[in-house]
C-alpha cells in the first residue's frame, strides 16, 4: 500500500522511516519532508506544505493512498482528518474536536477534572490585568501557560513572581504568541520528574507504546527556557509495572472514557506528560500525536509492524494487539541551532554525520538539501538516536557520533539520560 505521512520534522522522519520497513508498504510519501526524508529508500519527498489540506486531499486521491499519518498538531487541530474522512480516506489522528485536547488547555483541564484525573489546580484568565491581581494573591513557583498551540513557546516555569509578570504580559499583552495567548491557565507548580506516556487507540481499544522521558529545558542540568525538547530516551524506570497499569486504568481510560460521554470519539495517537513523584502521579498536558523527540528512541526499539499497525487503528481493530519491543535502550540527542527556542540563524552547512547503523541512526528535524549541500533548516536540526544494551552503552553511542557532526552555532545537551544514570547509582 502507499502511505503518506504529513510533516516535516524528526517525528516524520522517524514514521517515514518506520512505515517504509513494513512489507505491507510500497511506497511513502512525506509532505513537505526534509533532507533525511529525501535520502530514504521507498520514501519520496512531496512539496506540499502540512496545513494544505485541500491539496493533501487530492494528492492522496490521484495518488490511491491507502493510509496517512498525521505527525504535527497544527493540522489535526484544524480539523484534517475530519476532511479526509469526509472524502472516504483512512487518516491516522483525533478529529478536530479531539485534538482539542492539545489545542485548548482549558478543554483538557476541565476533561482531566470531569473525569476525576489527578493534575495541576488552575485558574484560567481571558483578562491580563485579572491574571495579575490572581498573581498577587499567591505563591511562586507557578506555571503559565498560553490555551492555544504555541509551537513550544507557550509555558514559562515561574519561579518568583517577576518572572510569572513578565510571562502574562508577553503572552497576552505582546501577544508573543498570537491568538494562542488570548487565555492562559495559571497552575500550581508540581515537583517530580517527568515521564512520556504515549498510546495509540482506536476509538476502543487502547495499545501502549515503551514508556520514554523527554528533557524539556535547553541547557544541561535542566536549566534554560523550554523548548520542543531536547532530547529523549527509552524506556524509562520512573514508570514501574504498577505505575503503568495505574496510568492505564486511571488516567488513560477515564480520559477517554470523558471524551466519549461527550459524544467525541478519540482516535490516534495519545501522549500523556506525567509528573511523579514518588508514588503519585499526575497529568501535566496531554499531546494529540506522538511526541518529537519521543518518536525518533521509541520506534528505534519497536520491532513489530508500525504500518500494520496503524492501519488497524484507522480500520478499529486493535483489538488483543501487541507491540514487541526490543530490550535494548535508546536514546535520541537533539542538536539544536544557536538562539533557539527564540530566534536563530538557518542555512549553515552541516557536516560529520556518521554512517548509518543498525544501533545508530540520526533522525533530520530541520534540513535542507541546498545546491548539493546539506544545511540547517530549522531551530531543532538533528536527532542522533542509538540503542544500546543498557543506558550508558546508548548514551556513549549517540554522543560519540554528536561530536563529531557540526555546522556554525550548533549545540546540544551534554546530560541526555543522565538524571537515570545518575538514580541508578544512588
Amino acid at each position: 500500500m502507499k502511505i503518506l505521512v504529513i510533516g516535516s520534522g524528526g517525528r516524520e522522519h522517524a514514521l517515514a522511516w518506520k512505515l517504509a520497513q513494513s512489507p505491507l508498504s510500497t511506497k511513502v510519501f512525506v509532505a513537505p519532508g526534509n533532507a533525511g526524508t529525501a535520502l530514504e529508500e521507498k520514501i519520496e519527498n512531496i512539496s506540499i506544505s502540512s496545513d494544505d489540506i485541500k491539496g493533501l486531499i487530492n494528492f492522496a486521491q490521484n495518488e490511491k493512498i491507502k493510509l496517512t499519518v498525521v505527525g504535527p498538531e497544527d493540522p489535526l487541530v484544524h480539523g484534517i482528518v475530519d476532511k479526509f474522512e469526509e472524502h472516504g480516506l483512512l487518516c491516522l489522528g483525533p478529529n478536530s474536536l479531539a485534538a482539542q485536547l492539545e489545542g485548548s488547555k482549558t478543554f483538557m483541564k476541565e476533561i482531566l477534572v470531569s473525569a476525576g484525573v489527578p493534575t495541576a489546580g488552575y485558574q484560567v484568565f481571558n483578562d491580563p490585568e485579572l491574571a495579575l491581581e490572581y498573581l498577587n494573591n499567591i505563591e511562586a513557583p507557578i506555571v503559565v501557560k498560553a490555551d492555544g498551540l504555541a509551537a513550544g513557546k507557550g509555558v514559562v516555569v515561574a519561579h518568583d513572581k517577576q518572572t510569572a509578570e513578565n510571562a502574562i504580559n508577553s503572552i497576552m499583552k505582546n501577544k508573543k504568541v498570537g491568538d494562542a495567548g488570548k487565555s492562559i491557565v495559571i497552575e500550581d507548580f508540581l515537583t517530580g520528574h517527568e515521564a512520556s506516556f504515549i498510546v495509540l487507540t482506536d476509538g476502543k481499544n487502547v495499545v501502549p507504546f515503551a514508556t520514554s522521558q523527554d528533557h524539556k529545558q535547553r541547557d544541561d542540568g535542566d536549566k534554560g527556557p523550554n523548548t520542543g525538547g531536547m532530547g529523549a530516551y527509552s524506556p524509562t524506570p520512573l514508570v514501574t509495572e504498577a505505575m503503568h497499569k495505574e496510568v492505564m486504568e486511571n488516567i488513560i481510560a477515564p480520559t477517554l472514557s470523558e471524551l466519549k460521554k461527550r459524544g467525541i470519539e478519540y482516535k490516534g495517537f495519545l501522549y500523556a506528560g506525567l509528573m511523579i513523584d514518588g508514588n503519585e502521579i499526575k497529568v501535566l498536558e496531554y499531546n494529540c500525536r506522538f511526541g518529537d523527540p519521543e518518536t525518533q528512541p521509541i520506534l528505534m526499539r519497536m520491532n513489530s509492524d508500525f504500518a500494520d499497525l496503524c492501519l488497524r487503528a484507522c480500520e478499529y481493530n486493535l483489538k488483543d494487539f501487541e507491540i514487541d519491543w526490543d530490550k535494548r535502550s535508546s536514546i535520541g540527542v537533539v542538536m539544536a541551532s544557536s538562539g533557539y527556542p527564540e530566534s536563530y540563524a538557518k542555512g549553515s552547512e552541516i557536516k560529520g554525520i556518521p554512517k548509518e547503523k543498525e544501533s545508530l541512526k540520526v533522525f533530520h528535524c530541520g534540513t535542507i538539501q541546498d545546491k548539493g549541500l546539506l544545511k540547517s533548516n530549522g531551530g531543532r536540526v538533528l536527532c542522533v538516536t542509538a540503542l544500546g544494551e543498557d543506558l550508558s552503552q546508548a548514551i556513549d553511542t549517540a554522543y560519540k557520533a554528536t561530536g563529531n557532526i557540526n555546522w556554525d552555532g550548533c549545540f546540544f545537551r551534554s546530560d541526555i539520560g543522565q538524571r537515570d544514570i545518575s538514580s541508578n547509582k544512588s
